[in-house]
């Protein structure tokens, strides 16, 4: 199968990318992207600390930004002949809100070796070139897409569910040890096993804010 030599957005109904709702081909590719990739941690230090330590907290989807042409000059090969059309075409794609869904779509971008799951975070056009009526004949579109992946597949990659692992969940309001020890083991009843680490005497009442640690299931 040959790679695509140009950009194609791909946007789909579902989040597991089934049920293909529509494409859209750029007509002149990007001339460079970029992607980036941003880590948080708490940092929580004590009192009269000169320095923090960081401790992980989560990973934020990675962005990837490019800017885009539309162009109905004539000037560039393939070119369309009506801008609003093309403009409007590639918004029912990447942004238009789709009522049988009740959300914008899920995307994919594919270029070269590129595969992108994403979803639109942001889209800016700017109108550089007009007629002499005053309608335009050119535009640039700069646009931001987060990182998707399906939550099934997210579940298998992090392995979050693995009871041999050991984690560290910061309580937040309205957990309980047992709600906690489900989430986290798929057995709720584990729960004094999961105090007694954790030097609880008093865990009907967790407050939040408090991190508890959920050792590795023997």
């Amino acid at each position: 199968m040959s790679l695509p030599t140009k950009l194609v957005i791909k946007a789909y109904k579902t989040p597991d990318f089934s049920g293909e709702a529509g494409a859209y081909t750029v007509r002149v590719n990007p001339e460079k992207y970029s992607q980036s990739f941003e880590v948080r941690y708490n940092e929580e230090g004590s009192a009269g600390s000169m320095s923090v330590p960081l401790t992980f907290d989560h990973m934020l989807p990675s962005r990837l930004r490019f800017e885009l042409l539309f162009d109905v000059t004539g000037a560039l090969p393939n070119s369309a002949t009506d801008l609003a059309e093309e403009i409007n075409s590639f918004l029912s794609v990447v942004y238009n809100y789709q009522g049988s869904i009740h959300e914008p779509y899920y995307l994919k971008l594919y270029w070269g070796t590129l595969v992108f799951g994403a979803r639109l975070m942001d889209l800016q056009l700017q109108y550089t070139l007009f007629r002499p009526d005053g309608s335009p004949l050119r535009a640039r579109a700069e646009v931001s897409f987060a990182s998707f992946v399906d939550p099934k597949t997210m579940a298998k990659q992090e392995n979050k569910q693995s009871a041999d692992l050991t984690h560290v969940v910061t309580v937040r309001e309205g957990d309980s040890l047992p709600l906690l020890c489900q989430r986290i083991y798929g057995d709720a009843t584990c729960y004094p096993w999961v105090a007694r680490a954790n030097g609880l005497t008093h865990f009907q009442r967790l407050r939040a804010g408090t991190r508890l640690v959920f050792p590795p299931m023997k």
